[in-house]
């Protein structure tokens, strides 16, 4: 699965999401750090990738759009930057990667993980 991760992730965890057998890459490694939130959908749609956000206008663009690409993934809040969370994020991940290629925004807080699929 190819993962983006928004400016508003650390870097390292995209060397962390590829040691678990994704194939991610950091907005700041392909895109200007300053692009529009719309310019990272674009680009994640081209590369048929999910975007891995801390920020909730990514699904409130799905939601304008009525789009069905590209997946979204926010997390909420409540999530400390951790290993236990890249491990619990992972995993949401692979179970939910059948929806995710098709095209689902995934919600993820401290406990749980939510799906919706798309369009909005």
């Amino acid at each position: 699965m190819n993962i983006i991760l928004d400016m508003n992730l650390p870097p390292k965890w995209a060397v962390l999401l590829n040691e678990a057998g994704f194939n991610a890459l950091h907005w700041s490694e392909v895109g200007e750090p300053s692009a529009a939130d719309e310019e990272i959908m674009d680009y994640a749609r081209k590369t048929d990738a999910v975007v891995l956000t801390h920020d909730l206008d990514f699904s409130a663009i799905l939601a304008a759009t009525q789009g069905n690409k590209p997946s979204v993934v926010q997390l909420r809040s409540a999530i400390p930057p951790s290993a236990e969370t890249l491990n619990f994020i992972a995993s949401a991940l692979r179970q939910m990667q059948a929806e995710l290629q098709v095209g689902a925004l995934v919600t993820i807080d401290s406990s749980r993980a939510r799906i919706r699929l798309l369009p909005l």
